[in-house]
C-alpha cells in the first residue's frame, strides 16, 4: 500500500452511511488518508438526520455531496469499504474489501441514526489503527 493510502466508502445513495464514515475518517486520520465516497445511486443531498447526527460528535459533513459511483474512482482506490450497494460495485484484484452490515439511517430519525453512526465510527476507528499503525 501506497504512503498515503485511499479509502472509498460506498453506499447506494452516497447520503448516509458512506458520507458519515468518510467524516469520521477524515477527522480521525487527517490527511494521512486519501477519503473517497460514492454511490451507485448517488441522491440529491446528504441526508439531514446523518448531518445532524455526525455535528453531535463534533464533525461537520454539510458541505458534502453525494457522488456517482466512477470506475477510475474505485480502480485508484486502496481500500474499498461497501455498504449495501450489492453488486453495483466493482471488483478489482488487489484491492483490499470490507462489506459494512449497517443499517440504512434514510428516513430514520436522530434515535435510530445515532447507533449507526457510533457503529460507523467504531469500525473507521479500527481501520485508522490498521491503515496507520503507530504513525
Amino acid at each position: 500500500m501506497p504512503d498515503k493510502p485511499s479509502v472509498l466508502f460506498v453506499c447506494v445513495h452516497n447520503a448516509g452511511r458512506s458520507q458519515m464514515a468518510a467524516g469520521w475518517l477524515r477527522h480521525l486520520a487527517g490527511d494521512a488518508v486519501e477519503v473517497r465516497s460514492a454511490g451507485s445511486e448517488p441522491a440529491d443531498q446528504v441526508n439531514p438526520a446523518a448531518v445532524a447526527a455526525m455535528r453531535e460528535v463534533g464533525i461537520d459533513i454539510t458541505g458534502r455531496t453525494p457522488k456517482l459511483l466512477e470506475y477510475d474512482t474505485a480502480a485508484s482506490s486502496d481500500v474499498i469499504i461497501t455498504m449495501g450497494c450489492g453488486d453495483a460495485c466493482p471488483v478489482f484484484p488487489g484491492k483490499r474489501y470490507e462489506d459494512w452490515k449497517l443499517d440504512d439511517p434514510a428516513g430514520l430519525g436522530m434515535e435510530a441514526v445515532r447507533p449507526i453512526r457510533d457503529e460507523i465510527g467504531r469500525r473507521v476507528r479500527r481501520l485508522v489503527d490498521e491503515l496507520l499503525g503507530g504513525q
